[in-house]
């Protein structure tokens, strides 16, 4: 991959029908990251965030243009081979945590490392280290309907981080919390970042996940407006 990007759009575009013509949500996006970036997709709503989120993430594909992610050529992979990506390579944060209501705290954990065939033994020391990162380790055998908020959330943020993804894909994370949980999931992830060298991207206009972001890629009707590294 050139320049050592894990993630790399060259004129990408995104049309989707309407009606009799279509929409243009995308108009020839160039982006590269690296490894261990934590940057924000920031924007009003209709700026096109949440589709570039995901075209990155393989849960859709270009309509022109190039996305590499992690040397995959997104809009050349067949289902089967985006879901093996997403399974083995990217971390997913939902502003709905996405939880199993079921299952409990340690089932949800478990989920993803199922899926890759983790031995048992494997699994819970994996499983505990992630409640661990995220101060849930009390929390093991309850379920999330017994859980606040931010307890969810910091539950999907385990979920997401227990395979040690290369990435992690967050889209509004912050959205149906208060500012103090907000600012804890924000540290914790910030926190993994710096430790685990995790990719973070997020979609957001939420100005506390912003105040935390080392990139602020900014979209406008499409378009990349603004791309700004944050000086520490």
């Amino acid at each position: 991959m050139e320049n050592n990007f894990i993630i790399q759009t060259e004129k990408l575009t995104k049309r989707f029908p309407m009606g009799k013509g279509e929409f243009t949500a995308l108009k020839g996006i160039d982006l590269g990251l690296g490894t261990g970036e934590f940057t924000g997709l920031v924007g009003p709503s209709g700026s096109g965030k949440t589709t570039l989120l995901n075209i990155i993430g393989s849960l859709d594909t270009p309509s022109e243009g190039k996305v590499i992610v992690l040397d995959h050529s997104i809009g050349s992979l067949t289902a089967k081979e985006a879901a093996r990506l997403r399974k083995e390579q990217l971390g997913f944060i939902f502003q709905s945590y996405n939880l199993l209501a079921v299952h409990t705290v340690y089932e949800n954990v478990e989920f993803p490392l199922l899926l890759l065939g983790f031995p048992a033994g494997e699994r819970r020391k994996m499983v505990m280290d992630a409640l661990e990162w995220v101060g849930l380790t009390d929390k093991v055998k309850q379920k999330p309907p017994q859980l606040s908020g931010g307890e969810c959330q910091r539950v999907a943020i385990a979920r997401a981080m227990v395979k040690k993804p290369s990435i992690v894909i967050a889209d509004e994370p912050t959205a149906n919390l208060d500012a103090a949980n907000s600012h804890n999931i924000l540290q914790t992830m910030v926190r993994l970042n710096s430790e685990l060298k995790t990719t973070f991207l997020f979609a957001t206009h939420d100005e506390k996940v912003i105040s935390y972001l080392k990139r602020k890629i900014y979209l406008l009707d499409g378009k990349v407006d603004k791309d700004e590294i944050v000086s520490n």
